[in-house]
């Protein structure tokens, strides 16, 4: 790198080709189907990403922004400084800029799927923050990892905002969580955004843009199968559903097929008729007793909490035990 001194190493621990095409292939001979929301994050699935946390309907970027600016301060006094910041899922660079920014932290290890998205991102903080050493992992975050060794020893922070905790079932969020607590050892802090419950039609107006870019991310999954596992989806044929499940306290998101039509995925002719459903997401929404006690079964007691005014969003700052 540009600085002496500064550490940068990249760690591959991307799932191999055979257990990403089992977890395809398996997924399609379900009732429904169903593919998980991993697949959306290629290079060009990062980039929708970035684009629909800009939109006016998307309320959970900006709301948790404004919980930043409000409560950084008090976040940096509670956690201190010199730590190892550990982000799951290394998306906007704006959130982390301003956390690496307030903590001074020694070392920043960037976790996310998307390989190229990662080492782009992670090379311009490390140029902008010459004294923080940088230790970007591509991995399957929702697995356990083995940190880079020369993290060993230093004050663990986890960060995980953007209510990305909603993306998993109740109970593999729980066991994520707990992998996570036991990562950050005793003491360790984590830093999460969760969203909360709120109307219907805010949840889903966020889910359903009007400009088209939710549907673009939802349909980009086919397109990233299509290029690394060599499957025949005609994105065209498919179309973006979002809807509240207001029973299971989520949002659902779904591919419809448009006609009756078969897909060769991953050596299997899979058969969709038309109107089938394929399920690419769920995003659950929390109320804070309810995160509270996600967190305390997962081994975490809750050492800030911080809410927005019209209660749409809870930045939480958890401690392991």
């Amino acid at each position: 790198m540009s600085t002496q001194g500064q550490q940068f190493a990249f760690y591959d621990l991307h799932p191999p080709m055979d257990d990403i095409t089992a977890e395809v292939r398996s997924g399609m001979l379900e009732s429904p189907k169903k593919l998980s929301p991993k697949f959306f994050y290629d290079e060009r699935g990062s980039q929708l990403f970035e684009a629909i946390t800009r939109l006016d309907a998307y309320y959970p970027t900006r709301t948790e922004l404004s919980l930043f600016d409000a409560y950084l301060e008090e976040i940096t006094q509670t956690i201190g400084y010199h730590s190892c910041v550990i982000e799951y899922g290394s998306g906007s660079t704006l959130k982390i800029r301003k956390l690496l920014q307030a903590l001074s932290p020694s070392a920043y290890v960037p976790i996310d799927i998307s390989k190229d998205f990662l080492l782009t991102s992670a090379r311009a903080l490390a140029e902008d923050f010459p004294a923080l050493d940088v230790f970007p992992v591509c991995a399957d975050f929702s697995q356990s990892i083995a940190l880079p060794p020369q993290t060993d020893g230093m004050h663990r922070v986890g960060f995980f905002p953007g209510s990305s905790i909603g993306n998993f079932e109740p109970e593999s969020a729980r066991e994520f969580l707990a992998r996570v607590a036991g990562t950050l050892g005793a003491g360790g802090h984590l830093l999460i955004g969760v969203d909360c419950k709120k109307d219907t039609k805010t949840l889903e107006l966020a889910y359903n843009d009007p400009e088209g870019v939710t549907a673009q991310f939802n349909l980009n999954a086919l397109v990233h199968l299509n290029r690394v596992l060599k499957t025949d989806f005609d994105p065209e044929a498919f179309a973006h559903e979002a809807h509240y499940n207001e029973s299971s306290g989520c949002i659902q998101m779904f591919l419809r097929s448009l006609v009756d039509q078969r897909v060769d995925v991953c050596g299997e002719r899979i058969h969709f008729g038309a109107g089938e459903l394929l399920h690419t997401e769920n995003s659950y929404k929390f109320a804070p007793v309810e995160f509270g006690r996600l967190a305390a079964s997962a081994g975490f007691d809750i050492q800030k909490r911080w809410l927005d005014s019209r209660g749409y969003f809870g930045l939480y700052l958890l401690r392991a035990r």
